[in-house]
């Protein structure tokens, strides 16, 4: 199989588990390059994985081998960093959220368009095998006609933490509606094809957060939050299934559920977070069944969705975890915001067709038949 060279920039903590992925699981990858603004985290990061090149940002984007750049920086620089790679005339794959606001997504998908480029966005959680074997119980009538579905996200309080930049862990792109439940919000338009429109609101607790852990690098300090951290929201989707959304950073600990119902069951999904989980139907008549998977790709593959870009690019069909998808779901978030400050229902304009499913049976590695 001939490699898909690849750069990286952005060298923080989520860059290893994509490392350990792109150098061991997908052969189709090939990682040539690492840049960082801090050039001593590129340098350990190649290091650690074998990777030729550890460089500057221009150093990479001006390598002419490198087809497609993954951006793992920070929610705040992904914009600016997704338009010098596609300036640069290299196909484009992001870490989630896609931008921080409507019109800066727009920028991205037109200066690829105009480019003849890709553009891939996590999250790709929704290719694991907990979501894909989700979908086949659904779509094989397993709970019947589903018309319903409720998603809920729960943390803890993330500033009591050691975060190097606690202040940022307040700001939009870190705020629930933003950081975490793209997830969710991603695997139920892999369930049910696109919303149509959003019904939301948003709140905070405090305006400020005063660290009391006494074991936090942070203790003492009072920081502003300056985004929403609770959100709920209601979306209504073009098939006529119903979801209901909480998204929280207030609370404690670590509360993920997902759960779909239909006219003859409910299923209760594994976390959307993740790419394993037991996928288990409650029946009518007050049975529970487990369900085996019935695809690939059960442990921790953050990239699946790179690899899978980069077989579709050879192949000329389109790849999955899209940039059309992801400004699908940037519109929903959006939504919610504009709905609980309008009080009104807001529809949803961003138009993305619902993701090809995995073929069965696959063959180890591989995203293709």
């Amino acid at each position: 199989m001939k490699t898909t060279k690849i750069g990286l920039i952005g060298c923080g903590h989520i860059s290893g588990i994509y490392l350990e992925n792109c150098t061991e699981m997908f052969d189709i990858l090939e990682v040539v390059a690492v840049a960082d603004v801090f050039p001593e985290m590129a340098k350990r990061r190649a290091e650690q994985y074998g990777i030729p090149k550890a460089c500057t940002v221009e150093e990479l984007l001006a390598d002419p081998e490198i087809e497609i750049v993954l951006n793992l920086t920070s929610p705040q620089a992904h914009t600016e960093v997704n338009l010098k790679i596609l300036e640069a005339g290299k196909h484009l794959y992001a870490e989630k959220p896609f931008a921080l606001t409507p019109e800066d997504a727009d920028r991205v998908l037109e200066l690829a368009q105009a480019k003849g480029l890709r553009v891939g966005i996590a999250p790709d959680t929704f290719l694991g095998a907990g979501l894909q074997t989700s979908r086949k119980i659904i779509e094989d009538g397993w709970i019947g006609t589903p018309y319903a579905a409720s998603a809920l996200i729960v943390m803890g309080h993330a500033w009591e933490g050691t975060h190097p930049n606690l202040q940022s862990l307040m700001q939009l792109g870190w705020d629930p509606l933003l950081d975490m439940a793209p997830y969710y919000l991603t695997a139920l338009v892999h369930f049910f094809g696109p919303a149509r429109r959003v019904t939301g609101s948003t709140g905070s607790v405090r305006n400020e957060l005063q660290v009391n852990n006494p074991k936090s690098t942070h203790y003492g300090k009072t920081i502003p939050v300056e985004a929403p951290m609770h959100i709920q929201a209601i979306i209504d989707f073009e098939n006529g299934v119903s979801a209901n959304l909480l998204a929280a950073k207030e609370s404690y600990g670590y509360t993920p559920r997902l759960e779909i119902y239909g006219t003859e069951g409910i299923l209760r999904v594994p976390d959307p977070n993740m790419f394993d989980g037991t996928p288990v139907v409650e029946l009518a008549n007050g049975d529970t069944k487990v369900f085996p998977y019935s695809h690939g790709f059960a442990k921790n593959s953050r990239g699946i969705g790179l690899a899978d870009m980069a077989q579709a690019i050879r192949s000329g069909r389109p790849h999955r975890a899209s940039g059309q998808l992801a400004r699908h779901i940037a519109d929903i978030s959006f939504g919610i915001f504009e709905s609980s400050k309008t009080e009104r229902h807001v529809a949803i304009a961003a138009r993305c067709e619902r993701p090809a499913a995995l073929p069965l049976r696959l063959k180890f590695n591989l995203l293709d038949d």
